[in-house]
């Protein structure tokens, strides 16, 4: 089983900031990307910013300049770093991760966490 636990979600005034951190545990052999998405009620998700375990960032375009990705090798993890937040940031974002679950194979599974709201109002 792996678990994605996500925390650093919150209330904030628009032009502030908000770190997102995101743990996996479990069983799984590598992580080979792991990133944030947005939840809508009934939708699918919708990719905020990924990073791969080489380091390759992909970002949404509406957060670009304004939100940066890391990785967090010691804890499993993955960051989101949320700067100059604005009103139509406001949603639940979810962390995932890709991983591997043995070494003989090339497949892997997606794994979600359950997440973290951001609330962005003066």
């Amino acid at each position: 089983q792996v678990q994605l636990v996500e925390s650093g979600g919150g209330l904030v005034q628009p032009g502030g900031s908000l770190r997102l951190s995101c743990a996996a545990s479990g069983s799984f052999f590598s992580i080979r990307a792991m990133g944030w998405y947005l939840q809508a009620p009934g939708k699918q998700r919708h990719t905020v910013a990924t990073i791969t375990s080489g380091g390759n960032t992909t970002y949404a375009d509406s957060v670009k300049g304004r939100f940066t990705i890391s990785r967090d090798d010691a804890k499993n993890g993955v960051t989101l770093q949320m700067n100059r937040l604005r009103t139509e940031d406001p949603a639940v974002y979810c962390c995932y991760a890709e991983v591997t679950l043995t070494s003989v194979t090339a497949g892997s599974l997606k794994v979600w966490g359950r997440g973290t709201l951001v609330n962005v109002s003066s």
